[in-house]
């Protein structure tokens, strides 16, 4: 009898192994918006509703329709080579121009009808042009996103107020010659004018060029900020106990688990589904 139960739960690891560590390309299910990769974790058939949900938004050199592209660098990358991120991981690709807010709200709604997940702890970050978005996303929906990371980017808002409204880090290096470190500091410099920087963090990166920050998305210490921050937190404070220095950079690999193997890439819907799921 032993050896029966041992039997069967071999067979349920390997399916839970197979079935709930890959990767989804959805096309064309948005109406005029956004084709985006879903990666569900290893962990996600035990933790539902009680996943959270990391958006990235790539810089301009991944624009485009193919779908491939938004995985050469980014927290798809990072899983890739290791970097276990224990979170729904949402990569949509704009396929030109700056990215839309209410198109990367609508492939989040996409999500959450269609997968179980914890709406509380909505992540984004992104980078260049990703980091315009990210910071145009926060600050139009800071009610919906927990916290926000831009890095070598800016804001096409006139208005950054809301920026001010959730936890939120930008980092720029000064010898970016790409998006001049301007382009961040005058965001920063609108929210301490206002008087509403108190849950903003912000970092200068001495040296550091315009392809640099591009490692903080291997870094566990980016996903530890980020995880720690839920809109459930009483007036939203911002976590000032998680130093990113950029000499953190040269060890961001040190503890990736690099025996993971690559996720599989599946055409169709999860097997585990949210209620009201349209799947």
């Amino acid at each position: 009898m032993k050896k029966i139960l041992f039997a069967i739960f071999l067979a349920f690891s390997a399916l839970h192994m197979s079935a709930y560590d890959f990767l989804r390309p959805v096309k064309d299910s948005i109406p005029n918006g956004y084709n985006f990769w879903v990666y569900t974790p290893i962990d996600y058939f035990y933790s539902q509703e009680h996943t959270p949900v990391i958006i990235f938004l790539h810089g301009a050199s991944l624009c485009g329709r193919n779908l491939n592209r938004v995985r050469r660098y980014g927290p798809l990358d990072a899983i890739v080579k290791g970097r276990e991120i224990e979170a729904l991981t949402i990569v949509p690709q704009n396929p030109g121009g700056a990215w839309n807010p209410k198109k990367i709200m609508d492939v989040l709604d996409w999500v959450k009808r269609n997968y179980a997940c914890d709406t509380t702890r909505v992540y984004v970050l992104g980078m260049s042009l990703g980091g315009y978005g990210t910071m145009d996303v926060c600050a139009t929906y800071p009610d919906r996103i927990a916290a926000g990371m831009a890095f070598c980017g800016g804001s096409s808002l006139k208005d950054v107020s809301g920026l001010g409204k959730l936890p939120f880090w930008i980092i720029h290096g000064t010898a970016d010659r790409a998006v001049p470190i301007k382009q961040s500091k005058v965001v920063v410099e609108k929210l301490k004018e206002s008087g509403n920087d108190t849950r903003l963090l912000y970092d200068w990166w001495q040296g550091a060029n315009h392809g640099a920050p591009a490692r903080l998305f291997y870094l566990r210490k980016t996903y530890e900020w980020l995880f720690s921050h839920s809109l459930l937190d009483k007036d939203r404070p911002v976590n000032r106990d998680i130093s990113i220095r950029y000499e953190d950079l040269r060890k961001v690999y040190d503890d990736v688990n690099r025996g993971n193997n690559t996720p599989e890439v599946i055409d169709g819907p999860s097997v585990i589904k949210s209620e009201g799921s349209e799947y």
